[in-house]
């Protein structure tokens, strides 16, 4: 018999966006979004529940706490997201199903305790010790959809996941300007309804084909906080300053965005939550739309556009009269949707199976920073009341960020084999929802 030229083929099978594969990993990101949303949400709640107000034009007699303390508030919780980095690097060893199941559940289950914190920084240190769980669950959820999918249906089905996220937060802010009753510890108290939806997605979450082939053909490292093999490393600096910039803008703006609408501008509950319905409507084809451009324009110029767009809706949100906070907030709105799909593909088609998890760790991580850097400097700078200088000082110079994305190649109707092949596996053109030959990292 002839001697073999080498291993067989592993086969790899992928899944369209629509499958229950992707979709339960969708709403788990829902899942998610609603526990990590209730704070920006809640925020004035919380401010006038463990503080005072008084008549005054400062953030403190507004609201009942300090710009400087809720923005220090803030920022030790986005801080507290630095632990998704080992958390989500432990994916990358014990599998994606098995830690986004895990983080998602840990997640809600400290942000129903937070509804009992008996003082502010006893909330800000209980939510602290969930976000970072919650975190994961949404960078591992990308990861997921992503590697179920071939290049035709990925930035769809990291729309779907971005849209589940995004569906999740509003409904966190709807259920909150609605009901006033509510207030912030019953909505946290409510994340018990999603973490009981868990045990009925088990079946729905899958084992990646991509995370499993890759660890049969060795190729399955063993992280240590994140680690990164040095082939990958100058493209995550990249990955990392970018997710630094756009948290800087995001972080802020969405952050402040129900206090100061609440307690600056004086718009009731409900048209706020009317507001999140709008952006909600205006979401779905901006998620429609950042797909499309993605596929067809291509990954880096969709997600350049994207950030310039976020940091000039920030700067129109906080200029001074109502008609441009509304207009500032959808427009933001619509540029986070249209840079999702993109952005999400592109962050997994550029690195492989073995650190993919790893890698969407440090792009956390890095976020984290860039929002906390961006919380203290625009909540010290918002001190004062001069909301609109505090956005434009913190959001503009972010918006050269874009930039950067002229260092990462184009891989629009590539598959991230294609970046990185491995010798031991073949690979022919995805169809899917068939096996097909296929590459594991």
């Amino acid at each position: 018999m002839p001697a073999a030229d080498g291993p067989p083929a592993l086969t790899l099978h992928l899944h369209r966006w629509t499958d229950r594969a992707v979709v339960g990993v969708a709403l788990v990101a829902l899942a998610s979004g609603f526990g990590q949303f209730g704070i920006v949400a809640a925020l004035g709640d919380v401010a006038r529940g463990f503080g005072h107000v008084v008549g005054g034009t400062s953030v403190a007699d507004q609201a009942g706490l300090s710009g400087t303390r809720l923005g220090l508030g803030l920022a030790v919780i986005r801080l507290a997201s630095l632990g998704a980095l080992p958390v989500a690097g432990l994916a990358d060893r014990y599998g994606r199903r098995r830690t986004l199941l895990a983080t998602c559940a840990g997640g809600l289950a400290l942000t129903v305790l937070a509804a009992t914190s008996p003082g502010y920084w006893w909330f800000v240190v209980i939510f602290a010790l969930g976000r970072p769980l919650l975190s994961a669950t949404n960078a591992l959820a990308g990861v997921s959809a992503a590697e179920q999918t071939g290049s035709g249906d990925r930035t769809r089905a990291m729309a779907l996941v971005a849209a589940g996220y995004a569906a999740g937060a509003g409904l966190a802010a709807v259920l909150h300007g609605v009901i006033a009753a509510l207030g912030f510890r019953g909505l946290f108290a409510l994340a018990a309804l999603p973490l009981a939806g868990l045990a009925l997605l088990r079946s729905w979450v899958t084992e990646p084909d991509r995370f499993a082939l890759s660890a049969g053909a060795g190729d399955h490292a063993r992280p240590v906080v994140g680690a990164v093999a040095a082939p990958y490393r100058a493209r995550l600096v990249v990955v990392g300053l970018l997710a630094f910039a756009v948290s800087v803008v995001t972080g802020p703006a969405n952050s402040y965005v129900f206090l100061y609408g609440q307690d600056v501008l004086h718009r009731s509950g409900p048209v706020l939550a009317a507001m999140v319905v709008a952006a909600g409507v205006i979401g779905l084809p901006g998620l429609l739309l950042g797909r499309a451009l993605a596929d067809r324009l291509g990954r880096r110029p969709t997600c350049a556009g994207a950030v310039l767009a976020m940091a000039g809706g920030g700067i129109l949100m906080y200029s001074g009269s109502v008609a441009a906070f509304f207009a500032g907030y959808l427009l933001g709105v619509l540029a986070g949707s249209v840079f999702a799909p993109g952005a999400g593909a592109l962050l997994n088609e550029l690195f492989p199976t073995a650190v993919r998890a790893s890698v969407s760790g440090w792009q956390v991580a890095a976020g984290v920073l860039g929002a906390a850097t961006g919380l203290v400097v625009f909540g010290a700078l918002a001190d004062a009341g001069r909301w609109g200088v505090a956005a434009g000082i913190t959001f503009a110079p972010a918006a050269v960020s874009a930039l950067l994305y002229l260092l990462l190649p184009e891989t629009r109707g590539r598959e991230p084999e294609d970046l990185w092949p491995t010798p031991a596996l073949s690979r022919a053109e995805p169809r899917p929802g068939d096996a097909v030959p296929g590459a594991g990292s």
